[in-house]
């Protein structure tokens, strides 16, 4: 077997892979346009042809070709079947594993959010904790709920669609089809959204978080809103499944103190008659999903353990594509 797999994050507008080897080394990285504009089947077709330039990069790289392949990919993901099952963003349904690579390589997909939450139970934030929420807050929210430690995703798929929890019923509508959703107050996107609709002034997430600190009355509101949102559905979260920690990535999260500190008050205060689970940020950043689809690929390849002794030295050698 050849040391070294290819893996690959898909998202809706660009996909980043790499070259990852046994040892955790990556020698290689790229980035390429999704495609997901010219239909599904285009954008199947860029996946295809991404993995396979890696593969043979690899193959003259490190003189064999890949072991494996795995793919984070977003939308419904069955993982016992490796099938693409739906993607909103992307247009596809039903598409097998196969699909995205040449033939005879083995595959394995992962949902992108699973994944990147696989990557911090194995490699970052949540090493050595065998439950715990990993949040990833950007455009979107999604979690990766991580029991017995391995990424749960439900009976059909579905599990972890924390975004969707009504935390204000009755309140803004979500483009889901429900009202109040966690997603519509608390996500990167949203934040700024509703700062500009109530200003007419569009600027960065991360600026209404720093205005709100300054005291501006209008950013403070939307701030303490997403705060509250996340703290609720956070409290949920808490009572029904009883992490270990919660472990926060994403745009909001680099809010850093202007985010963790009043979330954890909130949060504490909700639950009245328990403690709170700490919240930590998330190690991996960006890098996430392209680590854990390196952790399915080496998995399908027949080696499981790969992964749990790498170190963060080595994995701040990542090559950012």
């Amino acid at each position: 077997m050849s040391d070294y797999v290819v893996a690959v994050d898909v998202g809706g507008t660009s996909m980043k892979g790499g070259l990852v080897t046994s040892a955790g080394t990556i020698p290689l990285t790229d980035r390429r346009p999704t495609g997901r504009a010219e239909g599904p089947a285009h954008a199947i077709g860029e996946i295809r042809s991404f993995v396979t330039d890696l593969a043979a990069r690899g193959t003259t790289l490190l003189g064999a070709a890949p072991a494996a392949v795995g793919i984070a990919v977003p939308g419904l993901v069955d993982e016992t079947t490796a099938t693409a099952v739906y993607s909103a963003n992307i247009g596809w349904r039903d598409v097998p594993a196969a699909a995205f690579v040449p033939d005879g390589l083995p595959a394995l997909l992962g949902h992108d959010v699973r994944t990147g939450g696989l990557a911090e139970a194995v490699l970052g934030a949540g090493r050595g904790i065998p439950d715990f929420l990993f949040l990833p807050i950007g455009t979107g929210i999604a979690g990766a709920a991580i029991l017995r430690g391995a990424p749960y995703g439900g009976a059909s798929g579905w599990g972890g669609e924390i975004g969707h929890i009504p935390v204000f019923p009755g309140g803004e509508p979500c483009a889901c089809g429900q009202t109040g959703c966690l997603e519509t107050y608390a996500s990167a996107a949203s934040v700024a959204r509703r700062y500009t609709a109530r200003t007419g002034r569009t600027i960065p997430t991360e600026d209404v978080a720093a205005l709100a600190a300054s005291g501006d009355p209008v950013a403070a509101q939307v701030w303490t809103e997403a705060v509250e949102a996340l703290s609720l559905a956070l409290a949920t979260y808490t009572l029904l499944l009883d992490p270990t920690l919660i472990v926060l990535g994403g745009g909001l999260a680099e809010a850093g103190p202007l985010l963790f500190t009043p979330l954890a008050a909130r949060l504490t205060a909700h639950l009245t008659f328990r403690a709170a689970p700490p919240l930590h940020p998330a190690l991996l950043g960006t890098q996430a999903g392209m680590l854990g689809a390196a952790l399915l690929g080496w998995r399908t390849a027949g080696l499981p353990d790969v992964g749990l002794t790498w170190t963060a030295d080595v994995l701040k050698t990542i090559p950012v594509p």
